[in-house]
C-alpha cells in the first residue's frame, strides 16, 4: 500500500522577464514573478506554480508571503494532508492553487495517469488562445495590432478614456481578427454605454470587467449590446449566483479558484447557470497554463497566453503553434 506520508515540500520564488513591457489600466511591469512548489513522494515530483495578484483581494498578495503561505503547510503534508483537504486548510487564491496543482501532478505520476484521465474530465485538445494587446494610445495599439493581425483572437486591454478611439484603431489594423475586450474596472457609469456601443460598432465578440467589482449594479440596469465577462467580480463558485443578471460570462482563474479542483467545480457550476466561460491566467510561465487546459474543453474563450508575452518560458513549455496552444507533455505537468 502506498504511504500518504510526503517527503519533502520545496517552493521558490522565479522571475521571469516580460518581452516589453505589459500594460493594463492599472499600470505596467516587465516581468513575471511566480511562486512554485513542489510536492515530492517516493521518488516522484509534482508541480505548480502561481502568480499572487493584490487586486484579487487575497491574503497573502505578495510573492515572499505566499511563498511563506506553502511552506508553512511543511508539517501538514507530512502527516498526510490530501488534495481534498486542502481545500478547507488553505483559503482560495495564490499559494492554494500551487499546492492544488503540485498534488495533482503527484497523483497523476504516482497514478501513471494523465490529469485529465485521473480527474475523469474530457482530453484536452488543441485550442485557439486569445493573444493580448497592451493599453497604449490608438496609435501604438494599433501599431501592435497590425503585427498580430494574422492572429484570429485578439484580447484588447483598454483603460477608460478614450476606449472608443482606441477600439476603432485596432479594428481597423485587424480587421479580419475575433476582438475581445479587457477594461480592467477603468469604466465608470457615465462612460459604460457608449464604451460598449463604441465595441459593438468595433465588432468586439466580449467586454470583460468594464466596471469595478462591487460597483457592477449597472450592468443590470442597461441592455447590452454584447457579452460582458466578469473577472474581478468573480472568483470562485460562491460568487457566482449574485453575478447572473449582470454578466453573461465568467473568466476562470486558477489563481482566484485556488487551484484546479476549484476551477473545474466552478466551471460546472458556471455552465449549470448559464454563463458561458472563459478559461484566462496570468502573465507567467507554461507551468501555470497546464493545469488550466482542463477547462478548456469547456470553455468559449481560451486566453492562455502568458508565456507568449515571456522574453522566455520555461524548460518543457506549452507548444504554440500560433494562436493554437497543446495540451502539456507530462514533462511540464500532469
Amino acid at each position: 500500500m502506498t504511504s500518504l506520508k510526503f517527503a519533502d515540500l520545496a517552493a521558490r520564488i522565479e522571475r521571469f522577464p516580460i518581452a516589453g513591457s505589459f500594460t493594463i489600466s492599472r499600470g505596467a511591469k516587465t516581468e513575471a514573478v511566480t511562486v512554485v512548489a513542489e510536492v515530492s513522494r517516493d521518488g516522484l515530483t509534482g508541480r505548480g506554480e502561481c502568480v499572487p495578484y493584490p487586486r484579487y483581494g487575497e491574503t497573502p498578495e505578495t510573492p515572499e508571503a505566499t511563498l511563506a503561505a506553502i511552506q508553512a503547510m511543511q508539517q501538514a503534508l507530512a502527516d498526510g494532508l490530501t488534495r481534498q483537504a486542502l481545500q478547507a486548510a488553505m483559503p482560495p487564491g495564490a499559494a492554494r492553487n500551487a499546492l492544488d496543482c503540485a498534488l495533482i501532478d503527484l497523483e497523476a505520476k504516482s497514478a501513471g495517469l494523465r490529469a485529465w484521465n485521473l480527474l475523469n474530465r474530457p482530453t484536452p485538445g488543441e485550442r485557439i488562445s486569445a493573444y493580448t494587446i497592451s493599453l497604449g494610445t490608438p496609435e501604438a495599439m494599433a501599431a501592435a495590432t497590425a503585427k498580430a493581425a494574422h492572429r484570429p483572437l485578439l484580447k484588447i486591454k483598454l483603460g477608460g478614456d478614450g476606449d472608443p478611439e482606441r477600439i476603432a484603431a485596432v479594428r481597423k489594423a485587424a480587421p479580419e481578427s475575433e476582438l475581445i475586450v479587457d477594461a480592467n474596472e477603468a469604466w465608470t457609469e457615465a462612460n459604460l454605454e457608449h464604451n460598449l456601443a463604441a465595441c459593438a460598432a468595433a465588432g468586439v465578440t466580449l467586454v470583460e470587467q468594464p466596471l469595478p467589482s462591487g460597483k457592477d449594479e449597472a450592468l443590470a440596469r442597461i441592455r447590452r449590446p454584447l457579452a460582458v465577462c466578469a473577472d474581478e467580480s468573480v472568483h470562485d463558485r460562491s460568487s457566482l449566483a449574485p453575478l447572473r443578471e449582470r454578466y453573461d460570462a465568467v473568466n476562470i482563474k486558477l489563481d482566484k479558484t485556488g487551484g484546479l479542483t476549484e476551477a473545474l467545480a466552478m466551471a460546472d457550476a458556471a455552465q449549470a447557470l448559464g454563463f458561458e466561460i472563459m478559461i484566462g491566467c496570468m502573465v507567467a510561465t507554461s507551468l501555470s497554463m497546464a493545469p488550466a487546459m482542463l477547462i478548456t474543453p469547456q470553455a468559449r474563450f481560451v486566453d492562455l497566453d502568458g508565456p507568449l508575452l515571456l522574453a522566455r518560458d520555461r524548460d518543457h513549455g506549452l507548444r504554440y503553434d500560433g494562436s493554437l496552444v497543446y495540451p502539456p507533455d507530462s514533462s511540464l505537468w500532469g
